[in-house]
């Protein structure tokens, strides 16, 4: 092979985070070499990462391969001691162009491979500026990095440090550079991306940041959020869920439970009433927002009267997006010194919560059948409505905005009919 090749797991941060990468890898003149950006949410995403490495090495023998992300900060030593790594780098150091200048050589020991610094000695997140998201129709940009909080059940922190904002000036050039681009759509992600502000200046939150993007730069035609945490939403975000069209109908929330006690238990800072006020909140304001939410099934101590409290939860709050973990303790956190589920009942429970999930899916697809949508249509044949669900778009060109009547659907996307396309 020849170039930089990048292979990404996890977020939509790490998705952002992987064109800054190729971009600092090749300008460090890096050539034959493939960057590995892991993920640390799950013992079964380190594991798919492993995975991944040895397949890349087989397939590329000559290769330099390069292992950095969130798993790479939180278990530098297990990936430094794969023979088929040449060097694992921190997420701080991922993001330097110097680093991929000063690799070590073949054949050196683990301990040598290694450029992975204290995480939580990262008191910044500089700002990077990127034209392109390889892939993508929508862009993506970091406008927060790292979390404060420390739930139980969440390794994140470790390998993200603590919470550190972007200057909204340098948001909003980002955003600037990647609608000039070609860009139609931009989603803001982070980390913890609804504490944005609170480490600058005046401490702006994410609500006035989105608000400011949209007013300075007209030309951006739909704005979303990556996951939020609904405890933190300001008044500036509920302003724009209210008036603002070019804000998208869609929100992925993180819940995590819907029992008391549990989310007592993983140290959340909201509770099951706090969650169904703030979905009924902005149901009031914009009905047509649908929800998706993170949650994860047999946590320590869930009993099943816990769980059915969660599947309640997800039905009472009509979730359409449910994405759902099994449990998997992570080393160092609170939760896996826990008493733990057998592995066959977290398996089962998370089963009937994904059945659940398929349910309230199959619901919100029937409600858009008969409806009116603007989609922007994707690679692949696909696109998504403005809140988010997804429709079979075969023969459209990727980045097109068209309005179609909603005609059905299979179970997993919509069907259309194309009324009209947007010239702009």
């Amino acid at each position: 092979m020849s170039g930089v090749e990048v292979i990404t797991f996890g977020c939509r941060l790490n998705t952002y985070e992987s064109e800054v990468m190729r971009a600092e890898a090749e300008k460090a003149g890096l050539n034959n070499a493939i960057l590995v950006n892991t993920c640390a949410v799950t013992g079964e995403a380190v594991r798919q990462a492993r995975q991944a490495i040895r397949r890349a090495r087989r397939d590329n023998p000559h290769a330099r391969i390069i292992v950095t992300g969130c798993a790479a900060q939180t278990e530098k030593q297990t990936f430094a001691e794969m023979a088929e790594v040449d060097a694992v780098l921190g997420n701080e150091e991922k993001l330097k162009s110097t680093s991929y200048r000063f690799l070590p050589d073949f054949g050196v020991s683990a301990e040598e491979k290694l450029r992975v610094n204290d995480i939580m000695s990262v008191r910044a997140t500089a700002p990077q500026m990127i034209r392109h998201i390889d892939g993508h129709v929508r862009a993506f940009i970091q406008v927060q990095n790292g979390c404060d909080h420390r739930c139980t059940f969440c390794i994140i922190p470790y390998g993200r440090g603590n919470s550190r904002s972007v200057p909204m000036g340098a948001v909003v050039d980002q955003a600037r550079n990647l609608v000039e681009s070609g860009y139609r759509e931009i989603v803001l992600t982070g980390v913890d991306a609804t504490s944005y502000g609170a480490d600058l200046p005046g401490t702006p939150t994410l609500g006035l940041l989105a608000k400011t993007l949209l007013k300075q730069i007209p030309e951006i035609r739909r704005l979303r959020l990556s996951s939020i945490d609904s405890i933190e939403a300001d008044r500036h975000l509920m302003d724009l869920i209210a008036d603002e069209p070019r804000f998208m109908p869609h929100l992925h929330l993180s819940l995590q439970h819907g029992d008391d006690m549990i989310l007592k238990r993983m140290k959340r800072r909201h509770s099951r009433a706090d969650a169904v006020r703030f979905i009924e909140d902005v149901r009031r304001l914009r009905p047509e927002t649908s929800f998706g939410a993170d949650m994860i099934a047999g946590f320590p101590t869930e009993t099943e009267e816990m769980f059915a409290n969660a599947v309640g939860l997800a039905e009472e709050a009509g979730i359409a997006h449910l994405h759902v973990f099994p449990y998997s303790p992570r080393p160092g956190t609170p939760a896996a010194r826990m008493p733990q589920l057998d592995r066959g009942l977290i398996k089962e429970r998370a089963a009937r919560l994904r059945e659940a999930g398929q349910r309230l899916h199959q619901a919100h697809l029937d409600k858009m059948v008969g409806t009116r949508q603007w989609l922007l249509v994707e690679n692949g044949g696909l696109a998504h409505t403005e809140n988010f669900t997804l429709v079979a778009a075969p023969g459209l060109r990727p980045r097109d905005l068209v309005q179609v009547a909603i005609t059905g659907h299979n179970g997993k996307h919509l069907d259309m009919q194309l009324l009209a396309a947007d010239a702009a």
